[in-house]
């Protein structure tokens, strides 16, 4: 039997979150992208890291570039869109679907 967690986050693209742990804490950004089979997502203008980058035909100068590094998804909390607090999750099943909650103002998440 296996010890690992499912790949399942509560936390999707799209989402705005805070980061509530790290060198970036505090900060405030969409995620841009969600990686469940890492449990890490990708914030916007959050944990950014300078990469060298060699000339392609695509960036023919190419140089010093900026890009945001995946964070793990416990290091962010999600901002409800209605109460536009950061809360946690919460998984109901309504009609045969799974709805994402807030824990704060009880309002369905999208």
């Amino acid at each position: 039997m296996s010890n690992k967690t499912p790949n399942k986050m509560r936390i999707h693209k799209g989402d705005k979150v805070k980061v509530i742990s790290g060198k970036d804490r505090g900060a405030i950004g969409p995620v841009m992208k969600a990686l469940p089979e890492n449990r890490k997502v990708i914030v916007e203008k959050v944990a950014v890291a300078k990469k060298a980058q060699r000339p392609t035909r695509l960036n023919p100068s190419g140089g010093i570039m900026s890009i945001e590094r995946p964070i793990h998804v416990s290091t962010v909390m999600l901002i409800c869109p209605k109460c536009n607090e950061t809360t946690r999750v919460e998984i109901k099943a309504v009609d045969g679907k799974k709805l994402r909650f807030c824990k704060k103002c009880h309002k369905e998440i999208d």
